[in-house]
């Protein structure tokens, strides 16, 4: 919490660092990054300084990888926070100078460090029960994605570096050696508003996004079913709710495969070819028709509970029919 805390009053300092400075990186603010990364880090570091104290296994190890998570961020977001108030560029910087050599090594161990604490976390998870089974499933698969979307950002720089290195301008006119990018089959720069995601080519900022936020969504669906529960009968049974969490996440992890795949074919998002629009039908047909089978699965179930006569008269009797 106390790196949510640092990561809130960076976003406010960003925020007005966009107003109040007018240097540019690529013809956008030097401070649209860290006010990217902050609003991130808010949102996944509250995640799991909620998450970590309502596992009861190895609670000294959860709290020691959170830690570590924490202080990585620290370091990670830092660099970025740094190289932009010298309005510099953070990712890719080739530059010789030995502040930018020193700080892409603490860089690089920043990346590492949240990659490697949160794919711990997540291979605990799998062998802790967190709240009932929709949460439960919930965490772990977010928990899973946002560690596939941190991989994306190692796999994007080996992938990427194979480009040949260019040479742009930092926020004073000076030359900057970059070597690799986000994009795939066009150059960084230029792109959608707030996320300057690329418009012309292919972005692995997009399922890197999407992974890494992806236990957002989750908890999200949970509590939305759990309140819908209050006054939807047939949505009571834990195991109806589990299945369309399950589909939720079955919908967003195809999500998260079709814009990679899209990404890594030098393909915009918001230019999808016939192939992309296919598998988008593919996920929803796949997603929907669980989720509609267990809904009328549940109502059928609901209404013969409920018919007069179709309760037993001995003994309490649960919404499954227990």
């Amino acid at each position: 919490m106390i790196m949510v805390a640092a990561m809130s009053a960076l976003v406010v300092v960003a925020g007005v660092g966009l107003f109040v400075d007018g240097r540019e990186l690529m013809h956008q603010s030097i401070w649209a990054k860290p006010l990217k990364f902050g609003v991130s880090f808010v949102m996944y570091g509250a995640t799991l300084a909620w998450l970590l104290p309502q596992l009861r296994k190895a609670r000294r190890t959860m709290w020691a990888l959170g830690t570590a998570f924490a202080v990585a961020g620290f370091i990670d977001v830092g660099f970025i926070v740094v190289q932009a108030a010298r309005g510099t560029y953070s990712h890719f910087n080739t530059n010789t100078d030995t502040f930018n050599q020193i700080g892409q090594v603490i860089f690089q161990s920043g990346v590492v460090g949240l990659f490697g604490a949160s794919l711990l976390i997540a291979v605990m998870l799998l062998f802790q029960r967190v709240g009932d089974a929709p949460l439960t499933w919930a965490l772990r698969a977010g928990i899973g994605l946002a560690v596939l979307g941190m991989a994306l950002a190692s796999f994007w720089v080996g992938w990427t570096s194979a480009t040949a290195p260019r040479t742009v301008e930092d926020a004073y006119g000076n030359p900057v050696s970059l070597l690799g990018q986000h994009g795939v089959g066009a150059p960084d720069g230029g792109g959608m508003p707030i996320t300057n995601w690329s418009t012309t080519g292919g972005d692995l900022r997009v399922p890197h996004f999407i992974g890494l936020h992806s236990i957002q969504v989750f908890v999200l669906a949970v509590l939305l079913l759990t309140v819908l529960a209050t006054r939807v009968r047939w949505l009571r049974g834990e195991r109806v709710r589990a299945r369309l969490v399950g589909a939720v996440i079955l919908g967003y992890a195809g999500l998260f495969a079709i814009t990679a795949w899209q990404a890594l074919r030098g393909q915009s998002l918001v230019q999808p070819d016939a192939a992309t629009w296919a598998a988008v039908a593919v996920t929803v047909s796949v997603t929907a028709l669980p989720a509609a089978s267990t809904i009328v699965a549940a109502r059928r179930r609901e209404r013969l509970l409920y018919l007069p006569g179709a309760l037993p008269t001995r003994g309490p009797v649960d919404f499954m029919g227990r």
